[in-house]
């Protein structure tokens, strides 16, 4: 972590277990809770958290006022229904967080780090990918909760790369990953026409790949290509009228 930053927001906390720990920390410390149940706990429990529970889904919450603009952590043992819309919320405002860490179903984070060729490897995978770099940090068994859960679980650490900008438009980013793995058994001749107004791209190798065999830079430049190609496009129909 980057130590001049004390900043750090827990989503999720329920009755404290991890919350009782973050206390002990020198760092200021913030909770976002939906339950109001939960809240109320919280407020008997940790009187140290007075003022510092926002009582909010997290999904509503405007990141850029948690900490009035400045940077901060993300922590928690997360809500699984709703774990790849926090993510995904994360890289919409990455920069304000440089790192986050926390449990989800291990589905969700094996796809969050998955590498390129693996049949988990998808669309959070690049997406999440195109900004940080993952890692496992431990594995957690259904029998380490009561009651146990029926799914596995896993403990993963996101640290932001130096470099935020792809070097392309991120909304056509986004838009040409989602779209080559909503059918990711075929090539991206097939599935990304509806995008290239140069059909000679299509001829292209990485065009003949399907999705899961290409990395982020890949992406990346698969973007930029698309994006010049719709850029000579308009320039052409501009200048014919």
């Amino acid at each position: 972590m980057e130590s001049d930053i004390k900043n750090v927001l827990e989503i999720g906390p329920g009755k404290g277990v991890l919350t009782k720990y973050l206390l002990e920390q020198d760092i200021n410390l913030r909770v976002c809770e939906a339950d109001k149940d939960m809240v109320t706990y919280l407020e008997d429990h940790y009187p140290k958290l007075h003022n510092n529970i926002i009582f909010l889904d997290f999904l509503k919450l405007d990141m850029s006022k948690v900490f009035d603009g400045e940077p901060f952590y993300m922590i928690g043992n997360y809500p699984y229904n709703i774990s790849s819309q926090i993510l995904f919320k994360m890289v919409k405002h990455r920069e304000l967080i440089p790192e986050m860490i926390g449990m989800f179903q291990k589905e969700v984070s094996d796809r969050v780090i998955a590498p390129p060729g693996s049949r988990t490897y998808g669309v959070v995978s690049v997406l999440i990918q195109a900004f940080y770099k993952g890692e496992n940090v431990v594995r957690v068994s259904p029998g380490s909760f009561n009651p146990p859960p029926k799914v596995n679980s896993s403990v993963i650490r996101l640290t932001r790369k130096e470099n935020l900008d792809l070097g392309c438009d991120y909304s056509l980013f986004r838009t040409v990953v989602k779209t080559a793995f909503g059918q990711r058994r075929k090539m991206m001749r097939n599935t990304l026409k509806g995008l290239v107004k140069d059909e000679s791209l299509l001829k292209e190798d990485s065009f003949k790949r399907r999705p899961e065999q290409l990395g982020v830079e890949e992406f990346v430049n698969l973007t930029t290509r698309i994006q010049q190609a719709q850029e000579d496009y308009k320039g052409d129909e501009t200048s014919d009228k």
